[in-house]
Order: C-alpha cells, then structure tokens, then sequence
C-alpha cells in the first residue's frame, strides 16, 4: 500500500500553501467585513464576495482548479483521490477556500455526478459551466418530515406526466440554494412508491428557476448562516421538468445517492484534518503566548497532554483518510465502503475535539470572532450529521464486520443493491 504523493502534486501543494499565505488567511477577516457590509449597506448578505471572485482568476493561473474530478476528458487537470487529499486538507483550513478553486461542496458532488451519470447534454448545459466556475449548484435530498439519515424515507413525489416528469415535496438544509449563482438542484425523490426499497428513488436535475420552487427561509448553524453559501429549507410546488433531465433512469437514485456521497465523504473527512491541523497550530502558539499562575501554558502538564493527544489524533485520522483514498483509487468506492464510513466518524470527531481544546486554550476568545475557532466549531459539529449520522456509519462498519462471521447478508439485514 503506496501513500506516496506524486510529484505533481507535490508541486501543487507548494502552490497551494504560498497562495493561502498571500490570499487566503490575511483576507479571513476581509471576507466576513464583506458579508456583513453587503447585509447592512446593501440589504442583501447573499450578495457572491468581490474577495471569492476576485482571486478565482489567480488561482486558475497558477494551475490551482478543478483538482478534485478524477478521470474526467472535461477536467483533465483533475487529481487521483490520493494525490488530491492534502490540498483538499490545506483548502479546508479556512471554510472559504475551497470556492476559490472551484474545489467547494455540493458542487464537487454535482459535478462528479453528472460526469458519471449524466447524459452528453446534461454535461454540456451544466457540468461544463459548472466547471468553469461560472454557476453554483445544490444537491437536494434531506427533508423536515422523515429521518432522511435513511434516504429510502423520503416522500418527494416524482411523477411522470407526458414528456415531463412533476415534482412535489419539502427540502430542507440544502446547502447552496441561497447563494443568486445556484443554478441547479439534482434533486432526490420517489418515482414509485410500491417498488423495492432502494428502487423507488430516482434524480432528477433541476433548473433552480424552474416556476414552482420556493425558497421558504435559511437556516442558520449555530446562528451563523453561512451567507453567501447558506443553506435553506426549499418547496417544490408542481415543478415541471422534461422527462430527458432523469439521471440513469427510473429507480436508480438510491445508486446515485451511493456513488455521490462516496466522494463527499472522503472530501469532507480530508477538510476536517485540515480544521484540526489548523486548530493544533492555534492552540500551540496561544499556549507558547500565555502565562497562568506563574507558568506559561504550554509548560503546564495538562496542555502537553492535549497537544500530543491531539496531534496523535490528527495523525490517525489523516493515515486512515489517505487509506481510504488509496482504496477508492484501486478497487473503486463500493471496495472501500467501509473505510469511507470509518473515516467519516473519525475525522469530525477529531476536528471537534481538537476544536474543544483549541477554544478552552484561548478562553474568552475562543468563542468570539477574533479567531476561527468557534465558526469552525459550529460548521464542523455539522459534520457528524452530514451525508449520514455517526450512528448511521457505525452500523454500517459493525454490519461489514459481523458479516464476515455470518453465513449470510440477509442474516444481517444488509441490503442488497447496485452500488
């Protein structure tokens, strides 16, 4: 098993660490003095950052785009997932980054979703824009009304009506849809409600100005609301749609969901190292720049342990992180699925540990806005609930182990689907 980076990339992480020195972190605050300023002078705090926009452009140059698309003719610049895992960490150290290299969720989702199942249309009317940075787009799959951890719960109706297929349903915490540049929502829901399980569901893509689609309100984490990015409870009232904009098929979205969050998992696990390493340099200089009771805090026993605790946690989730994507490499995702629901615990929990500490070593500012600490604190604890619960992923990995003593998948309830 071969971690080893390639030269390649090696080279991009030189880039991508001198540009977040000269562009990313001594804009942090510029970027939020931005956000507010559009809510307060102009009304609107959805409003896209001249700041995101204005170093897009540097970072195209410098080779610094699309690096997460994997085997595409459309994105050729795009890295293995191994060769892709420490620039996705570097980006995840500030929550905006990765917008400026066209690497943010959902589009990266989005994109490799209709790369793998959409049609030569699809890709030329919205990957292919998409790719160029030109739109934004949402993935809308959860719902108010139904533990959506199960995605065979959701009631969205997709109906067939002549050439057009009609939407009804309720969404929510659908990351994107506040941002004027989302475009696109690939939208989840059931096309027959009496087939099996995993055969009801089917996707469809969504113009987001589409009659019928109602953005009801954002939804803050935390009382952060993540403008311009947000995310937002949205109806569909009778949304029509031509039939040709199904992905795969009737009955395949339950497949989709499957191959789409595989990616996304891996993307968000590498991003929450990067949120800890962070956090771990944080709390080691404010611990080398504070003295307590005639003794600088990093001297003091009790911090050493949480720093070398931190640090062997980090180093875990990374190593584990870095299998995960070797996997994904050489047998494909469904080969690595247990490794992809291991890390998908593991590493937002160890970001939010990290995290915990990082704000106790700066006290009273660990929770202001003075440091990215508590924003980080709120948008990682989102984490163990995105693309799957904790608990969700656990049962996942128990079943994989259990079954390798059982004498069948049916004994264990493990379904048995295309994937």
């Amino acid at each position: 098993m071969d971690f080893a980076y390639s030269e390649r990339c090696k080279a991009l992480q030189e880039k991508l660490l001198a540009f977040m020195d000269q562009h990313i972190y001594p804009n942090e605050q510029a970027f939020k003095q931005e956000v507010d300023r559009n809510g307060a002078e102009r009304g609107n705090r959805w409003i896209p950052t001249e700041l995101i926009e204005r170093l897009k452009p540097l970072a195209r140059q410098q080779g610094l785009w699309n690096l997460f698309l994997p085997k595409s003719a459309r994105a050729p610049e795009g890295l293995s997932n191994l060769d892709y895992a420490p620039l996705c960490e570097i980006m995840g150290r500030v929550p905006w980054a990765p917008e400026v290299f066209n690497c943010a969720a959902p589009d990266t989702g989005n994109m490799e979703t209709i790369e793998r199942y959409g049609t030569e249309q699809h890709k030329q009317q919205w990957l292919e824009p998409l790719l160029r940075g030109e739109i934004r787009s949402a993935f809308a799959m959860t719902e108010p009304g139904v533990a959506s951890s199960d995605a065979t719960n959701i009631e969205t109706r997709i109906v067939r009506d002549g050439d057009d297929y009609v939407i009804n349903g309720h969404k929510w915490w659908i990351s994107g849809a506040g941002d004027p540049r989302c475009k696109l929502f690939i939208t989840m829901g059931k096309t027959d409600f009496q087939a099996a399980r995993h055969a009801q569901q089917s996707m469809v893509l969504v113009a987001a100005d589409t009659p019928g689609i109602s953005i009801v309100r954002p939804l803050p984490v935390f009382g952060y609301d993540d403008a311009p990015h947000g995310h937002c409870e949205i109806r569909f009232d009778n949304v029509r749609v031509p039939a040709s904009n199904i992905l795969l098929g009737e009955g395949r979205g339950f497949e989709i969901a499957q191959g789409r969050l595989g990616p996304g998992r891996i993307h968000h696990c590498m991003r929450a190292i990067g949120v800890a390493e962070r956090a771990l340099e944080l709390m080691c200089k404010r611990l080398q720049a504070r003295t307590a009771f005639g003794k600088r805090l990093a001297d003091q026993g009790v911090w050493r342990e949480r720093i070398a605790e931190a640090r062997i946690q980090i180093d875990t989730a990374r190593l584990l992180t870095l299998k995960t994507a070797y996997m994904m490499d050489t047998v494909g995702n469904k080969g690595a699925q247990a490794e992809i629901a291991m890390i998908k615990v593991l590493a937002p929990n160890v970001a939010q540990q990290v995290l915990d500490w990082a704000i106790q070593a700066h006290g009273a500012a660990g929770v202001s806005d003075d440091f990215p600490l508590a924003y980080q604190w709120a948008g990682n604890r989102t984490l163990r609930l995105a693309d799957g619960p904790d608990e969700v992923h656990r049962n996942a990995v128990a079943k994989l182990e259990l079954a390798k003593y059982a004498a069948s998948k049916e004994d264990l309830g493990l379904p048995i689907t295309r994937s």
